[in-house]
Protein backbone atom coordinates (compact mmCIF):
# COMPACT_ATOMS: atom_id res chain seq x y z
CA UNK A 1 0.00 0.00 0.00
CA UNK A 2 1.57 3.24 -1.16
CA UNK A 3 1.69 6.28 1.12
CA UNK A 4 -0.83 8.17 0.39
CA UNK A 5 -3.69 5.15 0.12
CA UNK A 6 -2.36 4.78 3.85
CA UNK A 7 -3.35 8.19 4.62
CA UNK A 8 -6.52 8.02 2.76
CA UNK A 9 -7.35 5.31 4.49
CA UNK A 10 -6.85 6.65 7.99
CA UNK A 11 -9.06 9.83 7.26
CA UNK A 12 -11.95 7.82 6.22
CA UNK A 13 -11.47 5.31 9.33
CA UNK A 14 -9.33 7.43 11.91
CA UNK A 15 -10.67 4.36 14.73
CA UNK A 16 -7.45 2.14 15.50
CA UNK A 17 -6.94 -0.90 18.20
CA UNK A 18 -3.46 0.17 18.73
CA UNK A 19 -0.83 2.82 17.55
CA UNK A 20 2.63 1.64 17.93
CA UNK A 21 5.13 4.94 17.88
CA UNK A 22 8.68 3.49 17.13
CA UNK A 23 9.66 1.71 14.09
CA UNK A 24 12.31 -0.37 15.41
CA UNK A 25 13.07 -4.06 16.40
CA UNK A 26 10.69 -3.69 19.13
CA UNK A 27 8.17 -1.49 17.50
CA UNK A 28 8.38 -3.52 14.36
CA UNK A 29 7.66 -6.89 16.67
CA UNK A 30 5.08 -5.59 18.77
CA UNK A 31 3.26 -4.18 15.62
CA UNK A 32 4.24 -7.30 14.07
CA UNK A 33 2.30 -9.62 16.96
CA UNK A 34 -0.50 -7.20 16.98
CA UNK A 35 -1.05 -7.74 13.29
CA UNK A 36 -1.31 -11.45 13.30
CA UNK A 37 -3.90 -11.36 15.86
CA UNK A 38 -6.28 -9.21 13.49
CA UNK A 39 -5.65 -6.35 15.23
CA UNK A 40 -6.14 -2.81 13.13
CA UNK A 41 -2.87 -1.44 13.97
CA UNK A 42 -0.94 1.69 12.63
CA UNK A 43 2.69 2.10 13.20
CA UNK A 44 4.41 5.41 13.18
CA UNK A 45 8.23 6.61 12.58
CA UNK A 46 9.38 9.69 13.27
CA UNK A 47 12.86 8.65 10.90
CA UNK A 48 13.36 5.38 9.02
CA UNK A 49 12.26 1.93 9.93
CA UNK A 50 15.44 0.31 12.02
CA UNK A 51 17.38 3.83 11.61
CA UNK A 52 17.91 4.49 15.80
CA UNK A 53 19.68 1.67 18.04
CA UNK A 54 18.08 -1.19 15.78
CA UNK A 55 20.90 -0.01 13.31
CA UNK A 56 23.81 0.55 15.70
CA UNK A 57 23.89 -3.33 17.37
CA UNK A 58 27.03 -4.89 17.71
CA UNK A 59 25.28 -7.52 15.25
CA UNK A 60 25.84 -10.00 18.01
CA UNK A 61 22.65 -12.58 18.81
CA UNK A 62 23.93 -13.74 21.78
CA UNK A 63 22.51 -14.49 25.41
CA UNK A 64 24.63 -11.98 27.36
CA UNK A 65 27.30 -13.81 29.04
CA UNK A 66 28.68 -10.60 31.08
CA UNK A 67 25.08 -10.25 32.25
CA UNK A 68 25.63 -13.22 34.48
CA UNK A 69 27.94 -11.32 36.84
CA UNK A 70 24.75 -8.87 37.03
CA UNK A 71 22.27 -11.63 38.66
CA UNK A 72 20.30 -11.65 35.51
CA UNK A 73 19.90 -14.99 35.00
CA UNK A 74 16.31 -15.33 33.37
CA UNK A 75 17.39 -12.37 31.03
CA UNK A 76 20.38 -14.60 30.20
CA UNK A 77 17.88 -17.82 30.00
CA UNK A 78 15.66 -16.00 27.82
CA UNK A 79 18.17 -14.34 25.38
CA UNK A 80 19.95 -17.63 25.19
CA UNK A 81 16.43 -19.39 23.80
CA UNK A 82 15.18 -16.51 21.88
CA UNK A 83 18.75 -16.29 19.95
CA UNK A 84 18.45 -20.58 18.92
CA UNK A 85 14.84 -19.26 17.66
CA UNK A 86 16.74 -16.74 15.45
CA UNK A 87 18.68 -19.33 13.92
CA UNK A 88 15.87 -21.58 13.34
CA UNK A 89 13.68 -19.11 12.35
CA UNK A 90 16.03 -16.49 10.48
CA UNK A 91 18.45 -18.73 8.81
CA UNK A 92 19.17 -16.44 6.18
CA UNK A 93 20.17 -13.55 8.71
CA UNK A 94 21.26 -15.21 11.76
CA UNK A 95 24.18 -17.83 12.01
CA UNK A 96 26.24 -19.20 14.71
CA UNK A 97 29.82 -17.50 15.64
CA UNK A 98 32.12 -18.93 17.78
CA UNK A 99 33.56 -17.07 19.96
CA UNK A 100 36.88 -16.58 22.18
CA UNK A 101 37.47 -15.20 25.19
CA UNK A 102 41.28 -14.53 25.97
CA UNK A 103 41.96 -15.26 29.44
CA UNK A 104 44.86 -13.35 31.78
CA UNK A 105 43.93 -14.14 35.18
CA UNK A 106 43.03 -17.02 36.93
CA UNK A 107 41.27 -16.22 40.41
CA UNK A 108 40.20 -12.19 39.23
CA UNK A 109 36.94 -11.26 39.13
CA UNK A 110 35.03 -13.92 41.18
CA UNK A 111 34.45 -10.86 43.85
CA UNK A 112 32.26 -8.89 41.01
CA UNK A 113 28.97 -10.90 42.11
CA UNK A 114 29.03 -10.07 45.64
CA UNK A 115 30.05 -6.18 44.41
CA UNK A 116 26.96 -6.25 42.69
CA UNK A 117 25.00 -7.99 45.43
CA UNK A 118 26.31 -5.78 48.19
CA UNK A 119 25.61 -2.59 45.63
CA UNK A 120 28.96 -0.83 46.03
CA UNK A 121 29.90 1.44 43.29
CA UNK A 122 33.85 0.11 42.22
CA UNK A 123 34.23 -0.85 38.22
CA UNK A 124 34.41 -5.11 38.78
CA UNK A 125 37.53 -6.19 38.21
CA UNK A 126 39.19 -8.28 35.08
CA UNK A 127 37.22 -11.89 34.84
CA UNK A 128 39.77 -15.04 35.31
CA UNK A 129 39.63 -18.25 34.40
CA UNK A 130 37.48 -19.36 37.29
CA UNK A 131 34.75 -16.66 36.49
CA UNK A 132 35.08 -17.07 33.17
CA UNK A 133 34.58 -21.31 33.44
CA UNK A 134 31.72 -20.57 35.76
CA UNK A 135 29.61 -18.46 33.59
CA UNK A 136 30.08 -20.54 30.55
CA UNK A 137 29.11 -23.59 32.31
CA UNK A 138 26.10 -21.94 33.45
CA UNK A 139 25.87 -21.14 29.31
CA UNK A 140 26.08 -24.80 28.40
CA UNK A 141 23.53 -25.51 31.52
CA UNK A 142 20.65 -23.26 30.22
CA UNK A 143 21.21 -24.55 26.39
CA UNK A 144 21.69 -28.58 27.35
CA UNK A 145 17.90 -28.95 26.28
CA UNK A 146 18.71 -28.02 22.88
CA UNK A 147 22.34 -28.32 22.43
CA UNK A 148 22.52 -26.81 18.96
CA UNK A 149 25.65 -25.59 19.16
CA UNK A 150 29.04 -27.08 20.81
CA UNK A 151 30.08 -26.79 24.22
CA UNK A 152 32.58 -24.40 25.50
CA UNK A 153 36.03 -25.85 25.65
CA UNK A 154 39.69 -23.87 27.23
CA UNK A 155 42.66 -24.32 25.60
CA UNK A 156 46.23 -23.61 27.37
CA UNK A 157 48.64 -20.97 26.59
CA UNK A 158 50.67 -22.69 23.88
CA UNK A 159 47.36 -23.77 21.94
CA UNK A 160 45.90 -20.52 22.21
CA UNK A 161 48.71 -18.47 20.54
CA UNK A 162 49.21 -21.52 18.21
CA UNK A 163 45.65 -20.47 16.99
CA UNK A 164 45.74 -17.19 17.08
CA UNK A 165 49.19 -15.94 16.99
CA UNK A 166 48.90 -12.19 16.99
CA UNK A 167 46.98 -12.09 20.82
CA UNK A 168 48.65 -10.87 23.22
CA UNK A 169 51.41 -12.52 24.74
CA UNK A 170 50.46 -12.03 28.29
CA UNK A 171 47.49 -14.40 27.82
CA UNK A 172 47.34 -17.23 30.30
CA UNK A 173 44.72 -19.27 28.66
CA UNK A 174 41.61 -18.96 26.37
CA UNK A 175 37.92 -19.88 26.39
CA UNK A 176 35.96 -21.06 23.12
CA UNK A 177 32.26 -20.87 23.28
CA UNK A 178 29.23 -20.35 20.41
CA UNK A 179 26.80 -17.40 20.34
CA UNK A 180 25.89 -16.09 16.96
CA UNK A 181 25.70 -13.19 15.06
CA UNK A 182 23.11 -11.28 12.67
CA UNK A 183 24.24 -10.08 9.38
CA UNK A 184 21.71 -7.58 8.00
CA UNK A 185 19.72 -6.71 10.97
CA UNK A 186 17.90 -3.75 9.48
CA UNK A 187 16.66 -6.16 6.41
CA UNK A 188 15.28 -8.36 9.21
CA UNK A 189 13.19 -5.73 10.90
CA UNK A 190 12.02 -4.80 7.18
CA UNK A 191 11.14 -8.50 6.57
CA UNK A 192 9.00 -8.54 10.29
CA UNK A 193 7.47 -5.48 9.32
CA UNK A 194 6.26 -6.87 5.89
CA UNK A 195 5.16 -9.88 7.74
CA UNK A 196 2.71 -8.06 9.57
CA UNK A 197 1.85 -5.95 6.95
CA UNK A 198 0.61 -9.21 5.31
CA UNK A 199 -1.01 -10.47 7.76
CA UNK A 200 -4.19 -7.87 8.39
CA UNK A 201 -5.90 -5.80 6.19
CA UNK A 202 -5.90 -3.39 9.06
CA UNK A 203 -2.85 -3.32 9.85
CA UNK A 204 -0.47 -0.30 8.28
CA UNK A 205 2.78 1.35 8.94
CA UNK A 206 4.32 4.76 7.87
CA UNK A 207 7.92 5.81 8.23
CA UNK A 208 8.75 9.89 8.60
CA UNK A 209 5.80 10.43 10.27
CA UNK A 210 4.60 11.38 13.81
CA UNK A 211 1.74 10.78 16.29
CA UNK A 212 1.45 14.09 17.76
CA UNK A 213 -1.02 15.19 20.47
CA UNK A 214 -3.33 18.27 20.02
CA UNK A 215 -4.44 21.08 22.56
CA UNK A 216 -7.98 19.27 22.67
CA UNK A 217 -6.13 15.98 24.08
CA UNK A 218 -7.15 14.12 20.61
CA UNK A 219 -4.20 12.75 18.61
CA UNK A 220 -2.72 13.33 14.57
CA UNK A 221 -0.28 11.58 12.63
CA UNK A 222 1.79 13.89 10.85
CA UNK A 223 3.15 13.12 7.50
CA UNK A 224 6.75 14.54 6.86
CA UNK A 225 7.21 13.38 3.39
CA UNK A 226 3.72 15.20 1.92
CA UNK A 227 2.80 17.18 4.44
CA UNK A 228 -0.42 16.16 5.41
CA UNK A 229 -2.03 15.72 9.07
CA UNK A 230 -4.63 13.00 9.78
CA UNK A 231 -6.70 12.61 13.05
CA UNK A 232 -6.03 8.89 14.39
CA UNK A 233 -8.59 7.59 17.40
CA UNK A 234 -6.17 4.76 19.02
CA UNK A 235 -7.60 2.83 21.63
CA UNK A 236 -4.66 2.24 23.17
CA UNK A 237 -0.97 3.84 22.39
CA UNK A 238 2.53 1.91 22.54
CA UNK A 239 5.65 3.70 22.99
CA UNK A 240 8.65 1.50 21.48
CA UNK A 241 10.53 4.39 20.67
CA UNK A 242 13.57 2.85 22.98
CA UNK A 243 16.29 5.85 23.51
CA UNK A 244 13.40 8.14 22.79
CA UNK A 245 10.60 7.27 25.29
CA UNK A 246 10.95 10.21 27.80
CA UNK A 247 11.16 12.55 24.36
CA UNK A 248 8.15 10.59 22.72
CA UNK A 249 6.17 11.14 25.75
CA UNK A 250 6.13 14.92 25.74
CA UNK A 251 4.34 14.60 22.69
CA UNK A 252 1.92 12.39 24.03
CA UNK A 253 0.86 13.96 27.14
CA UNK A 254 0.42 17.46 28.65
CA UNK A 255 2.92 19.21 30.79
CA UNK A 256 1.02 18.45 33.83
CA UNK A 257 1.10 14.90 33.27
CA UNK A 258 3.95 13.96 31.70
CA UNK A 259 5.20 10.76 33.54
CA UNK A 260 8.78 10.50 35.14
CA UNK A 261 11.80 9.52 33.24
CA UNK A 262 11.67 5.89 32.57
CA UNK A 263 14.80 5.89 30.58
CA UNK A 264 18.54 5.99 31.18
CA UNK A 265 20.57 4.83 27.71
CA UNK A 266 24.03 5.04 26.88
CA UNK A 267 25.98 5.05 23.73
CA UNK A 268 27.87 2.67 22.27
CA UNK A 269 29.95 3.56 19.08
CA UNK A 270 31.84 0.62 16.51
CA UNK A 271 34.09 0.63 13.82
CA UNK A 272 34.27 -1.05 10.71
CA UNK A 273 37.85 -1.86 9.04
CA UNK A 274 39.25 -3.03 6.48
CA UNK A 275 42.60 -4.76 7.30
CA UNK A 276 43.46 -8.27 5.69
CA UNK A 277 45.80 -8.91 8.59
CA UNK A 278 43.60 -8.06 11.40
CA UNK A 279 40.42 -10.52 9.36
CA UNK A 280 42.68 -13.08 9.24
CA UNK A 281 44.00 -12.78 12.92
CA UNK A 282 40.88 -13.42 13.81
CA UNK A 283 40.71 -17.25 12.59
CA UNK A 284 36.97 -16.81 11.72
CA UNK A 285 36.10 -16.19 15.51
CA UNK A 286 35.30 -13.27 17.35
CA UNK A 287 37.37 -12.10 20.01
CA UNK A 288 35.19 -11.29 23.75
CA UNK A 289 37.73 -9.35 25.37
CA UNK A 290 38.52 -7.07 28.10
CA UNK A 291 40.38 -3.65 27.78
CA UNK A 292 42.76 -2.92 30.44
CA UNK A 293 39.84 -0.36 31.92
CA UNK A 294 37.59 -3.60 32.16
CA UNK A 295 35.49 -2.72 29.73
CA UNK A 296 34.26 -5.84 27.61
CA UNK A 297 35.13 -5.45 23.59
CA UNK A 298 34.51 -7.48 20.70
CA UNK A 299 36.01 -8.00 17.30
CA UNK A 300 34.59 -10.51 14.75
CA UNK A 301 34.34 -11.02 10.86
CA UNK A 302 31.88 -8.89 9.24
CA UNK A 303 30.94 -8.76 5.70
CA UNK A 304 34.49 -9.30 4.56
CA UNK A 305 35.65 -6.45 7.01
CA UNK A 306 36.41 -7.00 10.80
CA UNK A 307 34.14 -5.22 13.30
CA UNK A 308 35.34 -3.43 16.26
CA UNK A 309 33.52 -2.20 19.43
CA UNK A 310 31.98 -0.87 21.69
CA UNK A 311 31.94 1.94 23.97
CA UNK A 312 29.35 2.71 27.06
CA UNK A 313 28.99 6.45 27.40
CA UNK A 314 25.73 7.88 29.15
CA UNK A 315 24.20 10.09 26.46
CA UNK A 316 21.04 12.97 27.11
CA UNK A 317 19.90 13.16 23.41
CA UNK A 318 19.94 10.00 21.66
CA UNK A 319 19.45 12.31 18.34
CA UNK A 320 23.00 14.03 17.88
CA UNK A 321 24.71 10.90 19.03
CA UNK A 322 27.80 9.64 16.62
CA UNK A 323 31.38 7.95 17.45
CA UNK A 324 33.37 10.75 18.66
CA UNK A 325 37.52 11.32 18.18
CA UNK A 326 37.71 10.06 21.44
CA UNK A 327 35.68 6.49 21.21
CA UNK A 328 37.28 6.28 17.98
CA UNK A 329 40.97 6.32 19.89
CA UNK A 330 39.69 4.25 22.92
CA UNK A 331 38.78 1.27 20.45
CA UNK A 332 41.80 1.63 18.07
CA UNK A 333 43.46 1.46 22.18
CA UNK A 334 41.61 -1.46 22.97
CA UNK A 335 42.20 -3.26 20.00
CA UNK A 336 45.89 -2.73 20.03
CA UNK A 337 45.96 -4.19 23.38
CA UNK A 338 44.36 -7.28 22.54
CA UNK A 339 46.67 -7.63 19.18
CA UNK A 340 49.60 -5.67 19.93
CA UNK A 341 51.34 -6.03 16.72
CA UNK A 342 48.58 -5.30 14.26
CA UNK A 343 48.78 -1.88 13.29
CA UNK A 344 45.17 -0.25 11.58
CA UNK A 345 45.55 2.80 9.67
CA UNK A 346 43.26 5.18 9.57
CA UNK A 347 41.86 5.11 5.76
CA UNK A 348 41.07 1.32 6.81
CA UNK A 349 38.27 2.59 9.02
CA UNK A 350 35.39 2.71 6.73
CA UNK A 351 32.67 3.26 8.68
CA UNK A 352 31.92 3.68 11.61
CA UNK A 353 28.65 3.90 13.65
CA UNK A 354 27.11 4.49 17.47
CA UNK A 355 23.58 3.70 18.61
CA UNK A 356 21.69 4.13 22.10
CA UNK A 357 21.09 1.55 24.23
CA UNK A 358 17.62 1.43 25.74
CA UNK A 359 18.02 0.61 29.56
CA UNK A 360 15.82 1.77 32.26
CA UNK A 361 16.64 5.25 34.33
CA UNK A 362 19.45 4.42 36.78
CA UNK A 363 21.83 5.99 39.29
CA UNK A 364 24.31 3.02 38.84
CA UNK A 365 28.04 4.48 38.55
CA UNK A 366 29.13 2.14 36.06
CA UNK A 367 27.11 1.47 33.19
CA UNK A 368 27.77 -1.89 32.72
CA UNK A 369 25.73 -2.60 35.61
CA UNK A 370 22.46 -1.27 34.76
CA UNK A 371 20.21 -3.94 34.09
CA UNK A 372 19.71 -4.81 30.29
CA UNK A 373 16.26 -6.50 31.18
CA UNK A 374 13.03 -5.18 29.96
CA UNK A 375 9.24 -4.50 30.78
CA UNK A 376 6.54 -2.59 30.29
CA UNK A 377 4.11 -0.33 31.93
CA UNK A 378 1.49 1.43 31.85
CA UNK A 379 0.68 5.45 31.74
CA UNK A 380 -2.79 6.29 32.28
CA UNK A 381 -3.69 9.80 31.01
CA UNK A 382 -5.50 12.12 34.20
CA UNK A 383 -7.52 13.70 31.28
CA UNK A 384 -9.13 10.19 29.95
CA UNK A 385 -7.18 9.76 26.75
CA UNK A 386 -5.81 6.40 25.75
CA UNK A 387 -3.87 4.89 27.96
CA UNK A 388 0.13 4.74 26.90
CA UNK A 389 2.25 1.28 27.07
CA UNK A 390 5.60 1.81 27.33
CA UNK A 391 8.03 -0.73 26.22
CA UNK A 392 11.39 -0.55 28.80
CA UNK A 393 14.61 -1.82 28.05
CA UNK A 394 15.46 -4.89 26.21
CA UNK A 395 18.48 -5.56 23.76
CA UNK A 396 18.39 -6.78 20.08
CA UNK A 397 18.13 -10.41 20.59
CA UNK A 398 15.06 -10.55 22.44
CA UNK A 399 12.90 -8.28 20.30
CA UNK A 400 10.33 -11.05 19.43
CA UNK A 401 9.65 -12.11 22.99
CA UNK A 402 9.93 -8.35 24.37
CA UNK A 403 7.55 -7.79 21.52
CA UNK A 404 5.03 -10.78 22.62
CA UNK A 405 5.28 -9.22 26.26
CA UNK A 406 3.78 -6.05 25.11
CA UNK A 407 1.49 -7.70 22.52
CA UNK A 408 -0.03 -9.80 25.56
CA UNK A 409 -0.74 -6.88 27.81
CA UNK A 410 -2.25 -4.99 24.73
CA UNK A 411 -4.18 -7.69 24.23
CA UNK A 412 -5.52 -8.39 27.64
CA UNK A 413 -6.58 -4.74 28.01
CA UNK A 414 -8.72 -4.67 24.61
CA UNK A 415 -9.86 -7.98 25.85
CA UNK A 416 -8.81 -9.76 22.82
CA UNK A 417 -7.57 -13.10 22.65
CA UNK A 418 -4.26 -14.60 21.47
CA UNK A 419 -4.46 -16.41 17.65
CA UNK A 420 -1.12 -17.03 16.64
CA UNK A 421 2.40 -17.37 18.12
CA UNK A 422 5.45 -16.29 17.04
CA UNK A 423 7.92 -19.04 18.77
CA UNK A 424 8.44 -21.19 15.51
CA UNK A 425 7.54 -18.88 13.03
CA UNK A 426 10.17 -18.19 10.14
CA UNK A 427 10.54 -14.78 9.29
CA UNK A 428 10.75 -13.63 5.54
CA UNK A 429 13.73 -15.04 4.00
CA UNK A 430 14.09 -17.74 6.20
CA UNK A 431 10.61 -19.63 5.10
CA UNK A 432 11.08 -22.96 3.67
CA UNK A 433 14.82 -22.45 4.27
CA UNK A 434 16.80 -24.90 2.19
CA UNK A 435 18.57 -27.98 3.78
CA UNK A 436 20.57 -28.16 0.90
CA UNK A 437 21.13 -24.66 -0.49
CA UNK A 438 23.63 -25.25 -3.42
CA UNK A 439 20.84 -27.75 -4.97
CA UNK A 440 18.33 -24.26 -4.26
CA UNK A 441 20.08 -21.88 -5.79
CA UNK A 442 20.77 -23.74 -8.78
CA UNK A 443 17.04 -25.09 -9.59
CA UNK A 444 16.55 -21.34 -8.65
CA UNK A 445 18.36 -19.99 -10.72
CA UNK A 446 18.08 -22.32 -13.66
CA UNK A 447 14.06 -21.37 -13.39
CA UNK A 448 14.36 -17.57 -13.02
CA UNK A 449 17.05 -17.60 -16.20
CA UNK A 450 19.59 -15.60 -13.88
CA UNK A 451 23.38 -16.79 -13.52
CA UNK A 452 24.19 -19.48 -10.26
CA UNK A 453 26.85 -16.68 -9.45
CA UNK A 454 24.05 -13.61 -9.46
CA UNK A 455 21.38 -15.68 -8.07
CA UNK A 456 24.20 -16.83 -4.76
CA UNK A 457 24.31 -13.15 -4.72
CA UNK A 458 20.57 -12.53 -3.82
CA UNK A 459 20.28 -15.52 -1.63
CA UNK A 460 22.71 -13.90 0.70
CA UNK A 461 20.99 -10.97 0.64
CA UNK A 462 17.14 -12.14 0.90
CA UNK A 463 17.05 -15.97 1.30
CA UNK A 464 14.27 -17.80 -0.12
CA UNK A 465 12.40 -14.44 -0.95
CA UNK A 466 15.64 -13.68 -3.61
CA UNK A 467 13.02 -15.69 -5.57
CA UNK A 468 10.99 -12.97 -5.65
CA UNK A 469 13.81 -10.51 -6.40
CA UNK A 470 15.09 -12.74 -9.02
CA UNK A 471 11.22 -12.56 -10.63
CA UNK A 472 11.11 -9.08 -10.11
CA UNK A 473 14.71 -8.69 -12.15
CA UNK A 474 13.95 -10.67 -14.95
CA UNK A 475 10.47 -9.05 -15.53
CA UNK A 476 12.20 -6.47 -17.48
CA UNK A 477 15.23 -5.16 -19.01
CA UNK A 478 18.13 -4.83 -16.19
CA UNK A 479 21.21 -2.98 -16.24
CA UNK A 480 24.68 -2.97 -14.54
CA UNK A 481 25.29 -0.31 -11.39
CA UNK A 482 28.95 0.78 -10.89
CA UNK A 483 28.74 -1.77 -8.04
CA UNK A 484 29.19 -5.35 -9.63
CA UNK A 485 26.55 -7.39 -7.24
CA UNK A 486 23.72 -5.00 -7.47
CA UNK A 487 21.37 -3.70 -10.54
CA UNK A 488 19.23 -1.35 -11.47
CA UNK A 489 16.25 -3.76 -11.47
CA UNK A 490 16.87 -5.16 -7.87
CA UNK A 491 17.35 -1.77 -6.35
CA UNK A 492 13.77 -0.65 -7.65
CA UNK A 493 12.43 -3.79 -6.18
CA UNK A 494 13.62 -2.11 -2.96
CA UNK A 495 12.49 1.34 -3.74
CA UNK A 496 8.53 0.40 -4.62
CA UNK A 497 8.26 -2.26 -2.01
CA UNK A 498 10.35 -1.16 0.96
CA UNK A 499 8.86 2.45 1.21
CA UNK A 500 12.47 4.01 0.44
CA UNK A 501 11.85 7.39 0.92
CA UNK A 502 15.95 9.04 0.95
CA UNK A 503 18.88 8.15 -0.55
CA UNK A 504 20.01 6.55 2.98
CA UNK A 505 17.08 4.77 3.56
CA UNK A 506 18.39 2.46 0.65
CA UNK A 507 22.04 2.65 0.86
CA UNK A 508 22.66 2.16 5.04
CA UNK A 509 19.36 0.10 5.52
CA UNK A 510 17.36 -1.81 2.96
CA UNK A 511 21.44 -2.62 1.59
CA UNK A 512 24.69 -2.92 3.53
CA UNK A 513 26.59 -1.36 0.65
CA UNK A 514 27.59 1.61 3.14
CA UNK A 515 28.45 -0.40 5.99
CA UNK A 516 30.62 -3.19 4.30
CA UNK A 517 32.34 -0.23 2.96
CA UNK A 518 31.50 -0.95 -0.71
CA UNK A 519 29.99 2.35 -1.28
CA UNK A 520 31.48 4.32 -4.17
CA UNK A 521 30.53 8.55 -5.27
CA UNK A 522 29.65 6.74 -8.57
CA UNK A 523 27.86 4.27 -6.82
CA UNK A 524 25.85 6.94 -4.81
CA UNK A 525 25.47 9.08 -7.44
CA UNK A 526 24.04 6.65 -9.81
CA UNK A 527 21.45 5.10 -6.79
CA UNK A 528 20.31 8.49 -6.24
CA UNK A 529 19.21 8.96 -10.12
CA UNK A 530 17.27 5.79 -9.76
CA UNK A 531 15.80 6.86 -6.90
CA UNK A 532 15.02 10.69 -8.20
CA UNK A 533 13.86 9.03 -11.26
CA UNK A 534 11.13 6.63 -9.21
CA UNK A 535 10.10 9.93 -7.03
CA UNK A 536 10.05 12.31 -9.79
CA UNK A 537 11.96 14.84 -7.81
CA UNK A 538 13.26 17.97 -9.65
CA UNK A 539 16.89 18.60 -10.29
CA UNK A 540 16.71 21.04 -7.41
CA UNK A 541 15.04 17.68 -5.19
CA UNK A 542 18.20 15.40 -6.30
CA UNK A 543 20.64 18.25 -5.26
CA UNK A 544 19.34 18.49 -1.50
CA UNK A 545 19.30 14.57 -1.36
CA UNK A 546 22.73 14.36 -2.71
CA UNK A 547 24.05 16.78 -0.06
CA UNK A 548 21.90 15.77 2.73
CA UNK A 549 23.14 12.11 2.34
CA UNK A 550 26.60 13.46 2.32
CA UNK A 551 25.99 14.95 5.13
CA UNK A 552 24.75 12.49 7.11
CA UNK A 553 27.31 10.17 5.96
CA UNK A 554 30.19 12.38 7.17
CA UNK A 555 28.88 13.32 10.46
CA UNK A 556 27.07 10.27 11.57
CA UNK A 557 29.74 7.67 10.05
CA UNK A 558 32.94 9.23 9.35
CA UNK A 559 32.82 8.74 5.22
CA UNK A 560 33.87 12.03 3.51
CA UNK A 561 33.35 12.44 -0.45
CA UNK A 562 36.88 11.68 -0.79
CA UNK A 563 36.64 8.33 0.72
CA UNK A 564 33.69 7.64 -2.03
CA UNK A 565 35.59 8.74 -4.65
CA UNK A 566 38.73 6.44 -4.13
CA UNK A 567 36.09 3.72 -4.34
CA UNK A 568 35.59 4.52 -7.31
CA UNK A 569 35.76 1.34 -10.06
CA UNK A 570 35.38 0.53 -13.72
CA UNK A 571 32.33 -0.49 -14.43
CA UNK A 572 31.40 -3.78 -14.98
CA UNK A 573 28.95 -5.46 -17.05
CA UNK A 574 27.64 -8.39 -15.85
CA UNK A 575 24.63 -7.44 -14.46
CA UNK A 576 24.11 -6.10 -18.38
CA UNK A 577 25.45 -10.17 -19.72
CA UNK A 578 23.46 -11.52 -16.89
CA UNK A 579 20.05 -9.87 -18.04
CA UNK A 580 20.28 -10.49 -22.11
CA UNK A 581 20.77 -14.13 -20.87
CA UNK A 582 17.45 -14.00 -18.34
Amino acid sequence: MKREEILDGLRQSPKVDVCVIGGGINGISVFRELALQGLNVLLVEKHDYCSGASSALSRMVHGGLRYLENGEFKLVQESLAERDRLLRNAPHYVAPLPTTVPVFDIFSGLGNGLVRFLGLSRRPSRRGAIAIKAGLSIYDFLTRKRAMMPRHQFRGRRSTLSKWPALHPGIKSSATYFDAWVSHPERLGMELLQDGLLAASGAVALNYAELRRTEDGRYRVEDQIGGASVAVEPALIINATGGWIDIANQGLFSADALPAPLMGGTKGSHLIIDNDTLRDALADHMIYYENEDGRICILFPYLGKVLVGSTDIRVDDPETVRCEADERDYILQSLAFVLPDIKIRPEEIVFQFAGVRPLPASNDSFTGRIPRDHFCTVVEPKDGGPPVLCMIGGKWTTFRSFGELAANMALERLDRSRQVSTTDRPIGGGRAFPANAPVWLANAATAKGLSGHRMAELFARYGTDAEAVAGFIVASPDAALPHAGYSVRELQFLIRGEAVEHLDDLLLRRTALAISGELSLDMADAVLDLLAQEKHWTPAQRAHERSRFLTLLTGRHGVDEDMLSARNEPRSTECETTAKSG
